[in-house]
């Protein structure tokens, strides 16, 4: 669930489950204000995006009360909003719920969600970098969050302008969606983990180069996955593309690699890069 994805070609919004790379588009005048939310009705607006967005089923929906929730216990509800001064509107949002693992607490990101006409520019970038700087001023240092390893646009964005890894995969977590993004498979997610205060993430935000591997495993997503998915008529293509990748990725992670990297061509194909990561990160 959850996006961010991002985020596709097609002009989809991902799984946050993903962040989504987005920004205004001009259609509405007002610089873009990105901060906590905290009014009840605040809290509701993410509800109604949160259905615009991913157009989920009554029963599929986070309910306002969640929202509410998380804000008070330790997560975030995270807007960003675009207006003038005296008119400012909701236009993207980012859910995280507190986790305890191994005694360590850290963030999962359920979901991110931004209205289509900001989406594509960094604005679903730019709302993790604001869950990041609060989750650290609190003394959190990791981050998680799933997506589906066939949104091509959204594992680049999470892996080479975050720097996540991945070293989980979790099959049909959700089951089978009502959400039109899902494209009627099963809703397959790769675990991202945002070790947010380690070297490979500080070198990602800055811009400079991090520290190089020996890549061991190439997992290929094909850019015809969108349309395969589209279509009830090829839909079984895409299926097998998902069946084949899904059995690497868990022979690869069970062999101990990582998703490290990843490319996009000229075309639009993605591909995943697996290597040994530092095994010191772990909770």
């Amino acid at each position: 669930m959850t996006g961010a994805g991002t985020g596709t070609p097609s002009g989809r919004t991902p799984t946050e489950d993903t962040p989504t790379g987005n920004t205004p588009s001009g259609k509405m005048p007002g610089a873009v204000t990105i901060r906590k939310c905290e009014a009840l009705g605040e809290m509701q607006a993410c509800f109604a995006l949160q259905k615009e967005v991913w157009k989920f089923s009554d029963a599929e929906l986070i309910p306002v009360r969640i929202f509410v929730v998380a804000a008070k216990i330790g997560g975030q509800v995270v807007g960003a909003f675009a207006g003038t001064d005296d008119k400012k509107e909701l236009i993207g949002f980012a859910l995280a719920l507190p986790g305890m693992r191994h005694g360590h607490c850290y963030l999962h990101s359920q979901m991110l969600a931004v209205r289509p006409q900001y989406r594509n520019g960094g604005l679903g970038r730019r709302m993790k970098l604001y869950q990041r700087e609060d989750a650290l001023a609190r003394g959190i240092e990791l981050m998680e969050w799933t997506f589906d390893p066939l949104e091509i646009k959204n594992a680049y964005l999470n892996i080479e302008k975050l720097g996540v890894i991945a070293r989980r995969y979790s099959v049909d977590q959700y089951g089978l969606t009502s959400s039109p993004l899902q494209g009627g498979l099963p809703s397959d997610r790769l675990v991202a983990e945002w070790w947010m205060k380690s070297k490979r993430v500080e070198a990602v935000l800055a811009e400079v180069a991090r520290a190089k591997f020996e890549c061991r495993a190439r997992i290929d997503v094909p850019a015809e996955i969108y349309a395969w998915k589209a279509s009830a008529e090829t839909r079984a293509q895409a299926l097998a593309v998902q069946a084949r990748n899904r059995d690497v990725f868990q022979r690869a992670f069970a062999e101990g690699l990582s998703v490290l990297g990843y490319e996009r061509d000229e075309h639009g194909n993605g591909r995943f890069l697996l290597g040994g990561w530092d095994g010191s990160l772990q909770y």
